[in-house]
């Protein structure tokens, strides 16, 4: 299912498929449904937290003074929204023990 390393929306409809016995096409659609539902969210500033899994935040970061390693000019950093994730402590968990 995965071939380089990269879980894509196809792969996780293709799981629901298999294993709920969803038809592809609703698989899709409710992977696209969930995926949008989080963006939506996420765009109007609300945190995504997904019990067992983590929590997506978005940060307002000001602006600040950066500098140009190579020259070592400074130069301003515009302020800027990021998106963060933190995985919960179960995922940690699993992703550590998976070794």
């Amino acid at each position: 299912m995965v071939a380089a390393g990269t879980l894509t929306r196809a792969d996780l409809a293709e799981a629901l498929h298999h294993q709920v016995g969803l038809s592809r096409a609703d698989s899709a659609k409710l992977v696209e449904q969930v995926l949008e539902h989080m963006c939506s969210a996420l765009s109007k500033g609300e945190n995504v937290k997904i019990s067992g899994f983590g929590t997506f935040v978005l940060r307002d970061k000001g602006e600040r003074v950066g500098r140009n390693p190579k020259t070592g000019v400074e130069v301003p950093i515009a302020p800027r929204r990021v998106l963060t994730f933190r995985a919960s402590q179960m995922m940690r968990d699993r992703i550590v023990g998976a070794d």
